[in-house]
C-alpha cells in the first residue's frame, strides 16, 4: 500500500507535485473495503451480563496491520419496567470505545436510561476508528445487558399493535478499512 512519504511537509502557492508524489498520494488514505449488515427482526435479553445481539456483527479482514477500522452503527434499543440498558461495541472479545472506569459503573459505549419513558425506543449512533493492528479476520458486534427485566433491539418495551408510538425498525453496523 503506497503511502505518501514522498510528498512536503508544507505546500506553497503555485507549487506543483511530481508524478511519484501524485502516485504515492492516490494509493494513500482510501477505504479499501467495506462491509456492511442490517438487522431488521426483533432481539431480546433478559441477561445481566452482557450477550451478543444476534445479526448485528460483521467481520472484516484487514489487508495490513497499519490499516484503521472505522466502525459506524445505528442501534435502536428499548426497555421494558424501570430498568436500564448498557450496551457496548466490541471487536472480537474485545469492548473497544467505552466509558473510563469509575468505581463499579458499567463501562458503555451506550446506555437507554429508564428514566426517559422506559417503555420507549431509543437509538445509538456509535463511530469509532479503531487500530486493531491484525491481518487476522476481525469481528465487530454489539453487545446489551440490562440491570433487570427486558432489554430490546428494533422494537420499544410496550410493542403494542394499537398505537402509532410503538413501530418497528432495524438496526446496522458498517466497518471500513482505511489505508494508513
Amino acid at each position: 500500500m503506497a503511502t505518501p512519504t514522498t510528498l512536503p511537509s508544507t505546500f506553497t502557492a503555485g507549487q506543483v507535485l511530481t508524478a511519484a508524489q501524485m502516485n504515492n498520494l492516490r494509493g494513500a488514505f482510501r477505504v479499501l473495503q467495506v462491509v456492511s449488515t442490517a438487522k431488521t427482526d426483533t432481539f431480546s435479553t433478559t441477561s445481566t451480563s452482557f450477550t451478543d445481539v444476534t445479526g448485528l456483527s460483521v467481520s472484516i479482514t484487514p489487508s495490513a496491520t497499519s490499516s484503521k477500522i472505522l466502525v459506524m452503527g445505528y442501534v435502536m434499543t428499548g426497555i421494558s419496567g424501570d430498568i436500564g440498558l448498557n450496551g457496548r461495541l466490541m471487536r472480537d472479545s474485545t469492548a473497544i470505545f467505552i466509558g473510563d472506569t469509575a468505581s463499579n459503573r458499567p463501562r458503555d459505549t451506550f446506555y437507554n436510561a429508564p428514566t426517559n419513558l422506559p417503555t420507549s425506543g431509543f437509538g445509538f449512533s456509535p463511530v469509532f476508528l479503531d487500530s486493531p493492528n491484525t491481518t487476522s479476520a476481525t469481528t465487530y458486534k454489539f453487545q446489551i445487558s440490562v440491570v433487570s427485566g427486558t432489554g430490546y433491539i428494533n422494537r420499544t418495551g410496550n410493542d403494542r399493535d394499537f398505537t402509532n408510538y410503538d413501530g418497528r425498525t432495524a438496526s446496522s453496523i458498517t466497518v471500513m478499512e482505511i489505508s494508513a
